[in-house]
């Protein structure tokens, strides 16, 4: 990653660090960034945001393409990549999680990002790495089931970055993917809550071939522990035939033994959790329906996939 040339705009040359990565810019300062939207706001330039965490895969660029078409053609496209320490355990994978920014960066360019925003901590955090800062955003009712009971303190790191996120990049509009149904639930609540003047985009998850859900840790399933992680689409698409086939409602106590047992069949796979819920209000039921929404987490070997869909 290199200049091309300098930045045009002294005060955010002066604020840094905005570089040009051919004709993308590539921001690590909270304040040029901020500075960046707020003068796009000021030209009445649209901007569509796609918060990422790096490793960039298939799934991520269709939300560039989706915030393209939703910014406009003389709107601006931003993406961050940031692997945010406050929304992971203690016990949790943030020191493997994987990280190629260069990589990230080219995706980006070819995607015909606009600008791409790669803080480190002590741009989003005041207290810098490894520590926290004292004011917190908390989501208090759709977060406490699923996610929010397997990882505690998750959503909280979650909407905290977010809204972060959201001050810096000034969007008109953030897209999310569809994978993550509660985190985009929990964060559409934050907005409507705080009347925050960003409206929220979902996108449909990309999968691969053997219907495994897209995700930046699927690069860790190593060897036959990629083969098995199909196991929670396998898991998904039996509780949809089952309830397709129904005419009544299905016991979910039913539904989550199947479950279950389809993922015990690979040796190294381990359920979390498996939820059937109210699409809207996240809320338990005891007899699952079409229009049911199934969530689902599971451990394959060392690596913890989600998934979810509606049935």
């Amino acid at each position: 990653m290199h200049p091309s040339h300098p930045c045009a705009d002294n005060e955010v040359d002066t604020l840094w660090q905005v570089q040009h990565f051919s004709w993308m810019q590539v921001s690590k300062s909270a304040a040029a960034m901020q500075h960046m939207a707020e003068r796009w706001g000021r030209q009445g330039v649209r901007i569509g945001f796609v918060p990422t965490m790096g490793c960039l895969h298939a799934g991520h660029l269709s939300l560039m393409r989706r915030a393209r078409r939703e910014a406009g053609s003389r709107g601006k496209v931003v993406v961050s990549i940031y692997v945010n320490p406050t929304q992971f355990g203690p016990k949790e994978d943030f020191s493997r999680y994987p990280r190629d920014l260069k990589r990230d960066l080219k995706l980006c360019r070819a995607a015909g990002v606009d600008a791409v925003f790669a803080p480190p901590d002590g741009q989003m955090y005041h207290a810098g790495a490894g520590g926290h800062d004292s004011t917190f955003v908390v989501e208090e009712r759709l977060s406490q089931r699923m996610e929010g009971a397997a990882r505690p303190g998750h959503f909280c790191g979650v909407t905290t970055v977010v809204a972060k996120l959201f001050n810096i990049v000034r969007p008109d509009v953030a897209v999310f993917g569809a994978k993550d149904y509660q985190q985009v639930a929990v964060v559409r609540r934050m907005v409507r809550d705080l009347f925050s003047p960003v409206r929220i985009v979902v996108a449909p998850t990309v999968r691969e071939p053997d219907g495994l859900a897209m995700s930046s840790r699927n690069t860790r399933l190593k060897g036959d522990l990629r083969a098995q992680a199909a196991a929670l689409w396998r898991a998904i698409r039996r509780a949809q035939a089952v309830v397709r086939q129904s005419t009544a409602p299905v016991p979910a106590k039913r539904l989550r033994a199947e479950v279950e047992k389809l993922i015990d069949r690979e040796p190294a796979a381990r359920l979390d959790y498996v939820e059937f819920f109210e699409p809207e209000t996240l809320l338990p039921v005891t007899g699952v329906r079409r229009g049911t929404q199934m969530a689902l987490a599971a451990w394959v070997g060392k690596t913890r996939l989600i998934d979810n869909a509606r049935l």
